[in-house]
């Protein structure tokens, strides 16, 4: 297998280049994340380097009230993926987790993020604007839910260090305390059936 650039531009690779050496400098997973922080940030503030194509809702989406996935760049060995998260208005995601460490930040529109500690108890809220972004190391940040809160479509941008669409994962139910298998899936690309 070889890498895949599911959108395959100069901006993409020379974003995916430099969070590679980044990557390969680091002491650490939080150590990557500071060292990527100012290429992801670049890309955040780029309006021109995401289609139209990879920013539409999926009336069939996995994660229900027409969510997409978009897988923009997959690893040969699948430690790590970029991704576009498409969220319409008055949507929101279950509650569930990554298992992955990567940076997480807003494309377009407004989101509300709900993050919950590993008793799944509510643990934070904050407002997500254009540009805004942090680092998801697990545990900490790895629960969430998030909604758009703009009258346009949210597309978040995900950079992590696993195959997340793919990967079995979980969604959560804060209430009853419980969890369940899930697959998010990608609409760009099929996963390998298990």
């Amino acid at each position: 297998m070889s890498d895949e650039y599911f959108l395959d531009t100069p901006v993409v690779r020379g974003f995916i280049a430099g969070v590679r050496d980044a990557i390969a400098q680091a002491a650490s997973a939080s150590d990557a994340c500071d060292r990527i922080r100012p290429g992801f940030a670049a890309l955040l503030e780029d309006p021109e380097w995401l289609p139209d194509a990879y920013a539409q809702p999926n009336p069939e989406s996995g994660m229900g009230g027409g969510i997409g996935q978009w897988l923009l760049f997959r690893a040969a060995d699948r430690s790590l993926t970029l991704f576009a998260l498409v969220v319409p208005p008055g949507s929101e995601t279950p509650v569930h987790d990554h298992l992955a460490w990567g940076l997480v930040g807003l494309y377009r529109g407004a989101q509300d993020e709900e993050i919950f500690d590993t008793a799944l108890t509510l643990s934070e809220r904050r407002a997500l604007a254009p540009g805004d972004f942090y680092a998801l190391l697990p545990p900490r940040d790895d629960i969430h839910r998030v909604r758009t809160t703009s009258p346009e479509t949210s597309v978040s941008i995900h950079l992590l260090t696993n195959d997340t669409g793919c990967v079995w994962r979980h969604t959560f139910d804060p209430e009853a305390k419980t969890s369940a298998p899930f697959r998010s899936g990608y609409v760009n690309v099929a996963c390998e059936e298990d």
